[in-house]
């Protein structure tokens, strides 16, 4: 099966209240009894961030997030889904359950 990314986009953090997380639990159940559970997880802010060059020897860090933007990635799901259909289905089904956008990516096959 594939793996995909869904990422929640908002403009702030861990804003989600009481009625959008228990929405959220039931999904990350439903996606665990269908098998289509990975992982996921919620972000601290993008001030919290630290983009790191280690390109060229020593590395430089710098503090703060790679991009500003008015929203950002809070959160994600890393699901499997056995073709685009179904995990655009699931993407559907948590936007709605976070009530929130979410971009869907497949991985890479590796």
């Amino acid at each position: 099966m594939a793996q995909y990314l869904i990422s929640v986009l908002d403009d702030a953090t861990d804003s989600a209240n009481a009625e959008e997380m228990a929405a959220i639990g039931a999904f990350n159940e439903q996606l665990r009894a269908e098998g289509h559970w990975v992982f996921a997880g919620g972000l601290a802010a993008p001030g919290t961030a630290t983009v790191v060059d280690g390109r060229d020897g020593e590395a430089v860090f710098t503090d703060g997030p790679y991009l500003e933007s008015k929203e950002y990635v809070g959160g994600f799901w890393i699901i499997e889904a056995p073709d685009l259909d179904v995990a655009l289905r699931l993407a559907s089904l948590g936007s709605k359950h976070c009530d929130r956008r979410v971009e869907l990516r497949p991985f890479l096959d590796a």
